[in-house]
């Protein structure tokens, strides 16, 4: 079983720097997923602004987690909320697989 202090972060993206990060720890999943994954979190920048995280906590829950810089006059903290609420309806069967990935993979769960 994997112990640790902080989230995991599976994937993060920056809609200051227009950057993209995917754990490396996590090249075993599917290049579809990969690609939906960067595909999902860019847009979510893009439309609402700042950093997204993606993280899985000690239970193995995905988290989406965002944040913005203190002058960023454009960042939209309700959108942002509206839209991670989307995602999690639209996307809930991506979501769910990858908790299963990570519990199985990661924790040591069986499948």
């Amino acid at each position: 079983m994997v112990m640790f202090d902080e989230n995991i972060v599976l994937c993060a993206s920056n809609a200051y720097e227009k950057k993209f990060y995917l754990n490396e720890e996590f090249s075993r999943l599917p290049e579809d997923i990969k690609n939906e994954l960067k595909i999902m979190c860019v847009l979510f920048t893009e439309e609402v602004g700042g950093i997204l995280d993606m993280e899985f906590n000690e239970d193995g829950e995905l988290l989406f987690k965002t944040q913005a810089d203190e002058g960023d006059i454009l960042y939209d903290d309700i959108a942002c909320g509206m839209l991670i609420k989307k995602l999690q309806y639209e996307k809930k069967e991506l979501l769910e697989a990858l908790e299963m990935f990570y519990r199985v993979f990661f924790m040591g769960e069986e499948a």
